[in-house]
């Protein structure tokens, strides 16, 4: 937690009963996780080392991708948005994914770190950063799921 009292990381799982690489089709492309609560496609256009993800109701995302260890790891780290308009996505926070086999099918889990780094100034937009985005991908992996349980 920062001298602010804001928590770093934001930590989510959830149990997808699809097969490991029709859930790595998803997770290892970068914005996914950008929409209102069900999963769509989105325009990907590449740019200087990074994607940058248009989102019809959000607007653009850059997005650099870090790893990919196909199929059990992803990361991803948002980029500072050059206009500031995005909300969270101006918060340079890593997102990391981690798929194992389950009974089921797959556990998936995220990790999304780098809320608590930075001063005073930007304290009340990191804070409402880690907010919703804690709620956010509550929404964003039971999305996956009904999408890949579905397909």
């Amino acid at each position: 937690m920062s001298a602010q009292g804001i928590p770093n990381t934001i930590e989510r799982q959830i149990e997808i009963a699809a097969p490991i690489e029709r859930v790595w089709a998803l997770v290892s492309g970068p914005g996914w996780w950008i929409n209102e609560g069900e999963i769509r496609e989105h325009e990907i256009e590449q740019a200087e080392g990074h994607a940058v993800v248009h989102d019809e109701t959000h607007g653009a995302f850059p997005i650099e991708t870090i790893e990919l260890r196909e199929p059990v790891y992803a990361s991803f780290r948002w980029l500072a948005s050059h206009d500031g308009e995005h909300g969270s996505a101006h918060i340079p926070t890593v997102v990391e994914f981690t798929l194992e086999p389950s009974d089921r099918g797959v556990m998936v889990r995220v990790v999304e770190t780098g809320f608590a780094a930075g001063d005073e100034a930007d304290a009340a937009a990191r804070a409402a950063a880690h907010r919703d985005n804690s709620q956010g991908w509550d929404i964003e992996l039971t999305a996956a799921r009904a999408h890949l349980e579905r397909v």
